[in-house]
């Protein structure tokens, strides 16, 4: 590794808790890469719930508080490097490598089916079985680090990888088709814009639940009308009124959810930003024909496919604020205020 620092400035989080445990460092070793993995130098690195619901525990399960074993059933270790949205440039790689990835702006694909030189039963998600892009360098392997071709910013590109794909692939399994109406809760977060970005892509009608204050922004992502995160949404849309429903947030009102969906319609989620223990009456899923699906990983066509949508520009970079790498702390305090549209991104070109 000619010509690269030994070690170098990042930012570890060192246990689960409060902001406390967030340290800026600036004698990380720098790290070792295997044979077929690249070693990027990171541009920008967006900040997602991920970060949060990993610090404070919210993975683990119940009585669980060790972390001896957590949803994903592999153990969370630290000090860990947090970050899944990078964007940078490939400085370096292993002799199994194609070489034309050297100088390569890449966007790195979260979900990871190879990591620490082996392929992996269950996949590992970057920044958190692993470390991430909070640093200037982190190494993945090179099938997860995709060549991007666009006229954007590392910042404007840092807000895809975790959101977008997320987002394509709440729709990729739910069959989001031509013509069919989608509703789409926490429509003004990260994956919620993405959401009605990428369903309008696929022809579909997208209904979004946001806060009125938002509303405006939303409908400009390409929605066909807002709600009120407290309208009553079956009154408003009428039952069995929707074909799929994205959902973000859980919660008190998600049984509301099941009953605007018509016969044979399908749920996906990806997220329980309002709580994540809900009441299901089977009687709604099986006397309907529902579909339900769960979304962490990713399909194995989804980040390809994201990367020919963002070169194609068929969906907007949504910057919602700009944070060096020192500000990670104050970066986190402002998503959980949850006042913002889009993301927010780590400047990590100046390391401070």
């Amino acid at each position: 590794m000619s010509g690269l620092p030994s070690v170098m400035k990042g930012v570890q989080l060192t246990g689960y808790g409060g902001l406390e445990k967030l340290r800026y460092r600036e004698d990380i070793p720098l790290p070792a890469f295997g044979p077929r993995d690249v070693l990027i130098k990171v541009g920008a690195a967006g900040v997602n719930n991920t970060d949060l619901n990993t610090r404070v525990g919210w993975y683990l399960k119940q009585g669980d508080e060790q972390g001896a074993e957590g949803w994903s059933e592999i153990p969370l270790r630290f000090p860990r490097i947090q970050g899944a949205d990078v964007c940078g440039r490939v400085v370096a790689a292993g002799d199994q490598v194609d070489t034309a990835l050297l100088g390569a702006r890449v966007l790195v694909e979260p979900c990871l089916y190879e990591a620490g030189g082996r392929s992996l039963e269950h996949p590992w998600y970057f920044g958190s079985e692993c470390d991430g892009g909070f640093a200037q360098y982190t190494v993945v392997a090179a099938r997860h680090a995709h060549r991007v071709e666009s006229g954007l910013s590392d910042i404007e590109l840092a807000s895809f990888p975790c959101s977008y794909s997320t987002a394509e692939n709440l729709l990729t399994r739910a069959g989001v088709g031509r013509g069919e109406r989608v509703l789409v809760t926490g429509a003004s977060g990260g994956v919620g814009s993405a959401v009605i970005q990428l369903a309008g892509a696929r022809g579909a009608r997208v209904v979004a639940v946001t806060s009125p204050a938002k509303s405006a922004q939303v409908l400009g992502l390409g929605a066909e009308r807002t709600l009120g995160r407290d309208e009553e949404l079956a009154t408003v849309l009428g039952k069995s009124s929707v074909d799929v429903v994205i959902d973000l947030v859980g919660g008190r009102q998600w049984p509301a959810l099941l009953d605007l969906l018509r016969p044979f319609g399908r749920y996906a989620t990806s997220g329980a930003i309002a709580g994540p223990f809900v009441d299901l009456d089977l009687r709604t899923l099986y006397l309907k024909d529902l579909t339900l699906f769960g979304c962490t990983v990713l399909g194995r066509d989804v980040f390809p496919r994201l990367i020919k949508r963002i070169e194609a520009g068929q969906v907007s970079a949504l910057v919602a604020k700009t944070f060096a790498l020192t500000e990670i702390a104050l970066a986190q305090t402002r998503l959980e205020e949850r006042r913002h549209i889009g993301k927010f991104v780590i400047d990590v070109s100046g390391a401070g």
